[in-house]
This record gives C-alpha cells, sequence and structure tokens, in this order.
C-alpha cells in the first residue's frame, strides 16, 4: 500500500440534541464527500485518502475541511465551489488561502 501524500478529513459530526455541536452534518459536510472523491479521482493530486470524521469541535466554522499532513484547517466549506478552490491549489502543490482557519494556539 502507498502512503497518501494528503489526508482530507471532513467533519461528518451529527448530534440530535441541537445544540452548536454536531453542525457539519447538518450544514451539508456528508453531501459533499461524493464530489470531493469524483473530483480527486479526476485531478493529478497524487494519491489520497478522504476520511468522514467525528466533530472536530469547530462548530461554528462548519463544515470545516482539514488537510495532511500540512495540518491546513478550512471553513464554511458548504459548496463545491469552495471544494474546487482547496483542490485546486493542491493541484499546484499549494495549499488556499481562502476559508484558511488560524488553529495556531
Amino acid at each position: 500500500m502507498t502512503k497518501p501524500q494528503y489526508q482530507i478529513l471532513v467533519c461528518a459530526g451529527f448530534r440530535v440534541s441541537g445544540e452548536a455541536q454536531g453542525a457539519c452534518a447538518k450544514k451539508g459536510a456528508t453531501a459533499l464527500l461524493p464530489y470531493l472523491e469524483e473530483e480527486l479521482a479526476d485531478r493529478d493530486i497524487g494519491a489520497c485518502v478522504v476520511t468522514a470524521t467525528g466533530c472536530l469541535n469547530l462548530c461554528e466554522q462548519g463544515p470545516v475541511v482539514v488537510v495532511q499532513p500540512a495540518n491546513a484547517w478550512y471553513g464554511k466549506v458548504a459548496t463545491e465551489d469552495d471544494i474546487d478552490i482547496i483542490l485546486d491549489a493542491l493541484e499546484n502543490q499549494e495549499l488556499s488561502s481562502a476559508n484558511r482557519l488560524d488553529t495556531e494556539p
């Protein structure tokens, strides 16, 4: 098995209680997964793994996407255009600054 160049984490946290936590699934994160997977298959980005995660604890910024190993966090990734912006940058071996979250302490 080849080690992936990128692991793309998509927060798919969901809670039925109506709390702010679990908002990413309610904001459509899981609906974007098929598009993300199709785009990765069609682009020359290298080996990638897409992983739907539980809550990443940035619910107010959701849907949240994280690109590893760069530790690049993106918020409000709610549309196919938002996904395209992230993937366009990765295709050029860069990280997008659009929707980038400051995750430094």
